[in-house]
């Protein structure tokens, strides 16, 4: 986390890491999401201030991931009814990131969260979502 308190992030605020905070490692951060979009949404963070996930160094990558990996272990042993998982990373504005520190998102998902989860992360780009199923 920056500690410059001039720097509006976010998910630098120590505030806000006391509010939302689920696990920490010495370089990474795994937190509630507050606009979740489904029962145990959370972000992995890392602790140091980059906006973009290509400037992360590799040991903050394996740190980021013990959390994700530590955090899907939980969700799945005390919710029996979680069936998936999106994991989800903005990167740029153009991509939709609004929060310019990297953050990962883990969103459960369950079978009935969705009409049709076909394409997952394809959404993004409206219409290209759905395509055909290949022929067995």
């Amino acid at each position: 986390m920056s500690n410059d308190p001039n720097n509006p992030c976010l998910f630098c605020r120590p505030e806000k890491k006391a509010d939302w905070l689920i696990a920490e490692n010495e370089l990474a951060m795994l937190w509630a999401d507050s606009n979740a979009v489904s029962e145990g949404h959370c972000l992995a963070l890392p602790q140091r201030h980059v906006g973009d996930f290509f400037e992360l160094t590799p040991e903050e990558l394996l740190a980021i991931n013990e959390l994700l990996q530590q955090r899907r272990a939980e969700l799945l042993q005390k919710d029996p009814t979680i069936d998936g998982f999106n994991v989800g990373i903005n990167v740029g504005k153009a991509a939709g990131q609004s929060i310019f520190h990297v953050h990962v998102h883990l969103i459960p998902r369950r079978f009935g969260d969705h009409p049709n989860p076909q394409g997952g992360v394809r959404h993004v780009i409206h219409g290209k979502g759905h395509y055909p199923q290949p022929k067995k």
